[in-house]
């Protein structure tokens, strides 16, 4: 079993000290989906939601996101951040949006928390701006699509969902 590093030699929760680490380009890719209506769906495709342009919003809150994260994840490090980007990708089946975001520093620490941050706060937000059109839409699943850069080496989901990892 992998040690936690966010517990300390008492048991108790704790910030890792990065400051031995070395700086490394990292890069951390996140994804979502947001299921909902085909009426929902064209709201998004015609821009005629009621609150205005939801992809816009989306964007920014998720971009804002990853760069707060480490004051909303309480043992996250404020980093500072060289890119955060949000996209989307609408879909008929299933119907919803997919939400992509890639996160990247030279940096200490890996910036997974950030990207899987930017990617559940653009979803809230979709949820947000449709609402009022839809109030049973779906989100999930989120997760971590791959990683690079740091002492634990790349990720991806794509080795996983094959089995290989």
């Amino acid at each position: 079993m992998a040690k936690l590093t966010h517990i300390n030699a008492r048991g108790e929760a704790a910030m890792v000290d990065v400051s031995d680490k070395a700086e490394t380009s990292r890069t951390a890719r996140a994804e979502g989906f947001v299921t909902m209506l085909p009426s929902t769906l064209a709201l998004v495709r015609d821009g005629t939601a009621k609150k205005g342009d939801v992809l816009a919003t989306a964007r920014i809150a998720g971009i804002m996101a990853a760069k707060r994260c480490h004051e909303l994840i309480p043992l996250c490090h404020p980093l500072l951040i060289s890119k955060a980007a949000v996209d989307f990708e609408l879909s008929d089946a299933p119907c919803g949006i997919a939400v992509t975001a890639e996160v990247k520093l030279v940096g200490q620490t890996g910036v997974e928390m950030e990207a899987l941050t930017a990617v559940s706060v653009a979803c809230l937000t979709l949820y947000d701006m449709l609402k009022a059109a839809e109030k049973s839409m779906v989100i999930g699943p989120i997760r971590l699509l791959e990683k690079s850069g740091g002492k634990s080496g790349s990720y991806s989901s794509a080795l996983r969902d094959r089995g290989a990892v």
